[in-house]
């Protein structure tokens, strides 16, 4: 039996390792540049590659092409970063890096990711920066560096710069062209920009003194060639910079400062050799830097920043300026870019950003996404405690709703918009009045309530008292809304009684969502829901056609059942007006597909499917009678068929036994309140 270790040691693969540990000569690198320009390329463009690595896809929303990129549904990690719901930002994201990966002016400009607190900056953010660090050790991502043998001893290059560096760059261009080192090159061409920093270049000079300027020797006997991979960890590829306490924080944590141990051993603070190049631009070369809250830094480190970004160059203390290739991206909040466009001395750091806006998603099914990685039945949060249907859907259809502006020109409410937004479909609007609603805003997803608020009163609601096992759309809904009045970020009161109001009409929403389902649960027959179809399809198209219908019980003929079709379409709220252009509408639906030689069947027709449950609920509730559940006296029969019910819901729409059981008698308690209305 193999020891433990050696089970353990099994699970390596030793050829990633080899692979990713390579060296070589300096021959080998040209080689591998000839047969794979890639390896050469800017941090831009491996960027981009990246990205385009994990595939896209293309839809229409609102007759708007949108592309989508797989790589931020993080599928690699199980999709524990996904970003939903914001193909839109992404799509803008990408195209700048996409300008920037072919030079067109964005790479020379810091990207800045602007939106209101927990829109997913950071995420976006780390995902990239994560998805760097597993590119780099694939064999599309490759790159190479170079390490110094002196006197039998082995010194990195402090910056991992591209060994074509090495090249001096009066002639780099004619020795990458008559070498033919890019004739491979289809997206990009090789860059030729870029000095080696400080202290190579002083290893360079000397050694060219001791082989009498004989660059060919310098590089066959002192330059090892290396595989390496971006790891944030180890600080090799990809920075974070953060603004922290002013007395404890200085521009040198950017550039880097002097190592005083080694003055000592090479006689000045001005001998590179006794620098640190270790400073967040520097281990970031060839890579990104993250500037979290970048809005908040200092203007000394401001000003690191502007030369970084439009002159790809740092300059470290006592020190030239140093070439660099990275890609600069920060994220910050909109009162400290409102700080930005009010400070004219900031006029400079304004003209070098890229503003990309990161909104709140205004989708509930998106929005749902969210919560359903951190609370849906796979997450180690739920821990056993059952979440109803339709909990996180309220939530996350309340949360959408506050951040949309009430429609200027149509008359809707914001939970109708919500539902366009959706995809849904509402009675005379169309793609096009979708997409006007959407150029009439000015903010809309830059306010309103934050996932975070949402994530936090889903979490309180499983570990209260109430949850006893398992949460449902009420016990969430009153600790959202317990938790207004001591949200932080409200400090408007309006805004508050906005928020309720808004609350409150999701909650009439779920009524309506619970009664359908119940209203499916009895009407599940599918036979009887057909035969019903049947019957209302036969009659609309006597109607349509003028004719009459044969009566299959008498073998008469008849004028066609007004009573019955009325019956079907008041369930959808197609007016006495509108009825003979939904007749007429149906029958189109299915000469259509008689063209295409395809039947008709009701469970492709939306609105129909509803329409016809209704009705067969209808029919079918009195003999169930669910109001006797709130009498706690059901006799055997009818028991019998609530049980019936109570399977279908639990079986169908995801209940379990003590759920199915409190919505079965919300909905009764809501009927029972219908028929006291009646009877006033």
């Amino acid at each position: 039996m193999a020891s433990l270790t050696s089970q353990i040691a099994d699970l390596q693969d030793t050829k990633v390792y080899k692979d990713l540990t390579w060296t070589g000569s300096f021959d080998d690198y040209l080689a591998i540049v000839r047969d794979n320009p890639k390896v050469a390329r800017t941090a831009f463009q491996r960027l981009y590659d990246m990205i385009l690595s994990h595939g896209f896809y293309e839809y229409t929303d609102s007759k708007k092409k949108i592309v989508g990129y797989e790589f931020f549904k993080d599928e690699q990690a199980g999709g524990a970063d996904a970003v939903f719901g914001m193909d839109i930002t992404l799509m803008k994201l990408v195209n700048t890096f996409k300008s920037a990966a072919f030079g067109y002016g964005t790479d020379k400009r810091i990207i800045l990711l602007h939106g209101p607190v927990g829109s997913a900056k950071s995420t976006i953010v780390r995902l990239i920066k994560k998805g760097m660090e597993a590119y780099t050790r694939t064999d599309d991502g490759a790159i190479y560096t170079f390490d110094w043998e002196i006197d039998g001893e082995v010194t990195p290059c402090p910056m991992h710069e591209d060994p074509l560096h090495l090249i001096p760059l009066e002639w780099r261009a004619a020795a990458i062209k008559q070498l033919g080192l890019d004739e491979k090159c289809t997206n990009y061409p090789l860059p030729v920009k870029g000095q080696l920093n400080p202290a190579c270049r002083h290893r360079f000079g000397e050694l060219l003194r001791r082989y009498d300027g004989d660059w060919s020797k310098v590089v066959n006997n002192h330059i090892k060639i290396r595989r390496f991979a971006f790891s944030e960890q180890d600080r090799i590829g990809i920075g974070t910079f953060q603004p922290k306490d002013e007395k404890n924080q200085d521009s040198t944590e950017l550039t880097g400062d002097i190592n005083y141990r080694l003055i000592a051993e090479y006689g000045s603070d001005s001998d590179p050799r006794a620098f640190n190049f270790d400073g967040e631009f520097c281990i970031a070369n060839r890579g990104i830097i993250e500037f979290v809250e970048v809005l908040k830094l200092d203007v000394a480190f401001l000003y690191d920043l502007l030369g970084a970004t439009q002159e790809h160059k740092i300059k470290p203390k006592k020190f030239p300026q140093t070439d660099i290739d990275e890609v600069i991206i920060g994220h910050t909040n909109e009162a400290e870019y409102q700080r930005l466009l009010n400070n004219e001395f900031m006029e400079a750091l304004r003209d070098r950003t890229v503003k990309i806006d990161v909104p709140y998603i205004t989708k509930a099914t998106e929005e749902v996404r969210i919560y359903q990685k951190d609370f849906g039945p796979t997450s180690d949060r739920v821990q056993g405690i059952h979440v109803a249907p339709h909990t996180l859907e309220v939530a996350a259809m309340w949360a959408v709703t506050t951040r949309l502006e009430d429609p200027k020109k149509h008359d809707l409410s914001r939970l109708q918009k919500m539902k366009l937004y959706d995809g849904k479909v509402l009675p005379g609007y169309t793609e096009e009045n979708v997409r006007e609603l959407r150029k009439e805003t000015t903010r809309e997803g830059l306010d309103g309530i934050s996932p975070r608020y949402i994530q936090d009163k889903i979490s309180n609601a499983l570990a209260s008292d109430k949850a006893g096992g398992y949460i449902n759309p009420f016990i969430v809904m009153n600790e959202l809304e317990s938790g207004l009045k001591h949200h932080g970020l409200i400090n408007n009161e309006e805004h508050r009684q906005t928020y309720q109001v808004l609350l409150s009409e999701v909650k009439h929403e779920y009524e309506d969502i619970v009664k359908n389902e119940v209203q499916r649960a009895i009407s599940a027959d599918e036979d009887a829901i057909a035969r019903l179809c049947a019957n209302y399809i036969d009659n609309v198209k006597a109607y349509t056609q003028k004719e009459k219908v044969k009566n299959p019980f008498t073998g008469q003929s008849e004028e066609p059942d007004e009573r019955l079709m009325r019956s079907i379409e008041e369930k959808i709220d197609i007016a006495e007006s509108r009825k003979d252009d939904f007749r007429r509408e149906i029958m189109n639906y299915i000469g259509a597909l008689a063209i295409e030689g395809k039947q008709f069947d009701y469970k492709t027709n939306p609105r129909l499917h509803k329409a016809l449950e209704a009705k067969l609920f209808d029919d079918q509730k009195d003999s169930i009678k669910l109001s006797s559940l709130l009498s706690n006296v059901v006799d055997r029969e009818t028991q019998e068929k609530i049980d019936v019910v109570k399977k279908r819901l639990i079986d169908n729409h995801g209940y379990n036994e003590e759920s199915a059981t409190d919505v079965l008698n919300f909905v009764a308690s809501i009927f029972a309140r219908g028929d006291t209305k009646e009877r006033k």
